[in-house]
């Protein structure tokens, strides 16, 4: 950025935010460069607004003098969607961070963008409501994030995805001025539908600055089991006898052997040695359907050959599973490979045996390591790459992704779940969008952002 431009660009910046909301020293406008897709690039400036007014001026200005920006909030998305790979301003929400109402007649929450997943879930389970909607991340990671990238989790088997409970929205368009799209009621059909046109568009479209999300009532109780099986078709077919009987689980997850290997230690049972699967299955709603499901469950596991399983006799061991589960990929980063890739397709659950053993195939053809887990009741698969640089060519690696991007598509699937395209899947859309939605895509952009200010060089090539 020229030292004028950017010099005039600091001087609005702090009229705006003052001088704790902008950060300009290298040290600090580093942290703020990268996600964790491994991914990075120095922004220009860092911008911390602390409520919507100061987001409206900050892009108005940045409009006004054609400056790149890229919203962010805890930087916990894997596809690079937060890196500004064009420099500019980073307009980081996480001081946005304000829950506006919870009303448990409407079922319903305002919050600001830098809520907390977990936070806004314990916040709402003290009235006696669920927010459903829960990323491995939702200890850290945020609603405008969860948003922009329309974020899942393990309950989506039976509660959906964010997409499902965002009612309403205020954003911040390019140039600065603020719309507000949907409605606090639980239904409301006018005009287009531009409430989910932003959610999933990773700030590409605005910049949400508030909302309005569907809550539902809590459940009471819950069910929670892990079991072990000697083949991962057995485990699959188990959950495929679960929705045969009639029974939605909450959540369905499963690890393969090498993952099972990687975290078996801290599980709260032991692992019997022949595993070569694991699952974790959970039931919840009133006391009755929950044993009633239990009893669904465990005739199931006994049907397909299940090794043994564990049912969680207390909130301390339920949440310890849950801990193993959610802290699957970090623990993976610690076995001390130089490279981490992780993709999140998703498939029909009648594809997903066939999906895993074509990527046990893969290994045979290339020196990497493929790590499966996530979220099988609904057929996402989180399949993560593991090696060293110099075992492994770009070439080969950009080969792989294709190859399990193009048999996800194959089997009826996609090429993202819940991850969004961000960078790293950028190359990849063509796989499964045609050439002309992607144009109509790439229009919609146009309408919203004429100058492409906002979030360039994510979601679409060139």
């Amino acid at each position: 950025m020229a030292l004028f431009r950017k010099s005039h660009l600091e001087k609005g910046l702090l009229k705006i935010v003052g001088p704790s909301g902008l950060l300009s020293s290298r040290e600090d406008r580093l942290c703020y460069g990268f996600d964790s897709s491994g991914l990075e690039q120095e922004p220009s400036l860092v911008v911390l607004p602390d409520d919507p007014l100061q987001v409206k001026e900050v892009i108005r200005l940045c409009s006004r003098l054609d400056v790149p920006i890229t919203p962010r909030g805890a930087g916990s998305g894997t596809t690079g969607a937060a890196v500004p790979v064009s420099g500019g301003v980073v307009l980081c929400l996480l001081r946005m961070n304000r829950i506006l109402e919870i009303d448990p007649v409407e079922m319903m929450a305002r919050v600001q963008p830098g809520v907390v997943t977990g936070v806004l879930q314990k916040e709402v389970e003290k009235q006696g409501l669920f927010y459903p909607p829960d990323p491995a991340s939702l200890n850290f990671c945020t609603i405008g994030g969860n948003i922009a990238t329309g974020a899942g989790g393990a309950r989506a088997v039976k509660y959906g995805v964010t997409r499902d409970y965002v009612r309403g929205l205020k954003v911040v368009l390019a140039d600065g001025s603020m719309i507000e799209t949907g409605s606090a009621t639980a239904k409301g059909v006018v005009g287009y539908d531009l409430t989910n046109l932003f959610v999933g568009s990773e700030g590409t479209l605005g910049i949400v600055v508030e909302a309005v999300l569907k809550l539902l009532p809590r459940p009471v109780a819950y069910g929670t089991v892990a079991a072990f099986f000697e083949r991962i078709d057995h485990a699959v077919d188990s959950v495929t006898c679960l929705f045969k009987s009639g029974l939605l689980p909450s959540c369905a997850e499963f690890l393969d052997e090498k993952t099972l290997k990687a975290v078996g230690a801290e599980l709260p049972m032991e692992v019997p040695p022949d595993a070569r699967a694991f699952l974790l299955v959970e039931v919840d709603g009133d006391e009755a359907s929950v044993k009633k499901g239990l009893g669904l469950l465990t005739a199931c596991l006994k049907k397909e050959k299940a090794i043994s399983f564990f049912e969680a006799s207390t909130s301390r061991e339920r949440q310890k599973l849950w801990q193993v589960r959610r802290g699957v990929s970090p623990a993976l980063k610690r076995l001390g490979f130089e490279r981490k890739i992780s993709e999140d397709i998703c498939v029909p659950r009648k594809a997903i045996k066939e999906m895993l053993l074509f990527l046990k195939g893969l290994e045979e053809h290339f020196p990497i390591n493929i790590f499966s887990f996530g979220h099988v009741g609904d057929g996402n698969i989180h399949v993560n790459l593991l090696f060293n640089s110099d075992e492994v060519s770009e070439e080969d690696t950009s080969s792989l992704i294709k190859a399990i991007m193009k048999k996800s598509v194959e089997l009826g699937g996609t090429i993202s779940g819940e991850h969004g395209i961000g960078i790293s899947k950028m190359p990849y859309m063509g796989i499964e969008l045609s050439s002309k939605v992607i144009e109509l895509e790439k229009d919609i952009k146009k309408v919203f952002d004429p100058k492409g200010i906002l979030n360039p060089g994510k979601i679409f090539e060139g």
